[in-house]
């Protein structure tokens, strides 16, 4: 009956990586569908921005009672996880508690440790349900969220919760059944929450104490690996990709855009035509902007998988709270769902893009959102994990100007007094001065 278990497992544990494994290979040749970026300056500085970002949270202590609430639920999840180790190696050597004679005395600290980070997160899982269902904060109640991602949201938290609820029962039979000395259930010593209830199973026979325990077992290693799958298609996705888009961060001054070398070079012969001479001549047109996801540079599209859906930016964007249509969350959301589809489009044709007449602009965001950004950068202020959904706004908009000639009427007055007088204001240079006579 072992041997049929411990191959069980196998069975589980092997299909579930082999199948994590392909959605994140799929993730990982998407976000490479971008332009290429060289963001490899300054390691020691990414890696400050990694640690105090990622693992430290510093931009959710702006608001410390939910940055706490978020760091018990957020690490405590990954800690507990450390006891999947043993779990994994018990499932594969049919073994029980496989580190108890490795550590001894040093176990039933740890797990006690464990036990209470599960409360921890339990208790914090329950706060934000609380917050989202209930108080329904305005972040969470935006259009933006309807469907799918408010009850992904909800599917994530109640998982956490059930999960925690499993391991902590697990260790309550087991505490119980090692009270009672039963078989193969070896002493480990006292923990620290379970061994508070396991009293209140005393009355249970040994072999229902067993097929609860085992039955908890089962379910939360199942549980965690249906987790692990499920990651890839929410928003919790995340967990795993905040910490290089935050070593990926940029460092550049907040509010410096990026310039075209090539419109750079085209002024620069503009303002200097002696260098034309010695200009390297280009056989390809250069491409102003973007309009697809194709279009964007790979931590561009990293930033949309990596988008928590918290609403922080669109909550700081004077746009949106002045009642315009952009939502730096939405701009986010649309690129992630517009490379899924460019991502299923390539694989089911062979590993070629067939051309779908579709476009991350207009067919997904629309010119209204992009003309009602102000370029302030409170949206990458706010990001707890670094994305930089201005970026995306710029390049898009600078597609509709500098290919499509698209921009309104105010704009097109502003670039023509800019290119005729080097000022956005209709006066020629030699008049600029007139005022200090008046």
């Amino acid at each position: 009956m072992r041997i049929v278990q411990e191959l069980l497992f196998v069975i589980l544990f092997g299909t579930a990586v082999y199948l994590f494994a392909q959605k994140a290979s799929r993730i990982r040749k998407n976000i490479l569908l971008g332009r290429d970026k060289d963001l490899s300056d300054h390691p020691d500085q990414r890696w400050k921005n990694l640690l105090l970002l990622a693992f430290g949270q510093k931009k959710m202590f702006r608001n410390p009672l939910v940055a706490v609430l978020h760091f018990f639920v957020y690490a405590g999840f990954l800690i507990i996880n450390i006891e999947i180790l043993e779990i994994i190696l018990d499932g594969i050597l049919g073994t029980h508690r496989l580190f108890v004679p490795v550590l001894g005395a040093v176990y039933p600290v740890l797990i006690g440790l464990f036990e209470v980070l599960a409360v921890l997160v339990i208790t914090g899982c329950a706060i934000f349900l609380v917050r989202r269902n209930i108080l329904k904060l305005k972040r969470f109640m935006s259009k933006d969220l309807n469907g799918w991602p408010r009850s992904d949201a909800n599917y994530i938290l109640i998982t956490e919760i059930v999960l925690m609820l499993l391991f902590l029962t697990m260790n309550t039979a087991d505490q119980a059944l090692q009270a009672k000395g039963a078989t193969h259930y070896i002493a480990t010593g006292n923990f620290w929450v379970s061994g508070m209830f396991a009293p209140m199973l005393s009355g249970m026979s040994d072999g229902s104490l067993e097929v609860l325990e085992r039955s908890c077992w089962w379910l939360h290693i199942a549980g965690v690996l249906a987790f692990l799958n499920y990651l890839p298609y929410s928003k919790h996705l995340h967990i795993i990709l905040a910490f290089p888009n935050a070593y990926y961060a940029s460092l550049e001054p907040k509010g410096e855009m990026e310039n075209m070398p090539a419109v750079q070079h085209e002024v620069q012969l503009m303002l200097q035509p002696e260098l034309a001479a010695n200009a390297p001549a280009s056989d390809t047109m250069p491409k102003f902007g973007a309009k697809d996801v194709m279009d964007l540079t790979w931590k561009n599209l990293l930033d949309a998988y990596s988008c928590t859906e918290c609403g922080r930016c669109t909550a700081a964007c004077p746009a949106n709270i002045t009642g315009k249509l952009l939502s730096p969350r939405k701009i986010m959301m649309d690129t992630r769902d517009r490379l899924e589809e460019v991502g299923h489009n390539i694989k089911a044709n062979g590993g070629a893009f067939k051309d779908d007449n579709k476009a991350l602009l207009r067919d997904y965001i629309l010119e209204e959102e992009l003309r009602a950004c102000t370029t302030c950068n409170a949206c990458v202020q706010e990001c707890p994990v670094s994305i930089n959904p201005l970026d995306i706004i710029l390049q898009l908009r600078r597609h509709l100007v500098m290919e499509e000639s698209s921009a309104p009427a105010e704009w097109t007055g502003m670039f023509s007094n800019i290119e005729n007088n080097m000022a956005p204001w209709k006066f020629s240079m030699d008049d600029r001065d007139k005022w200090t006579g008046e």
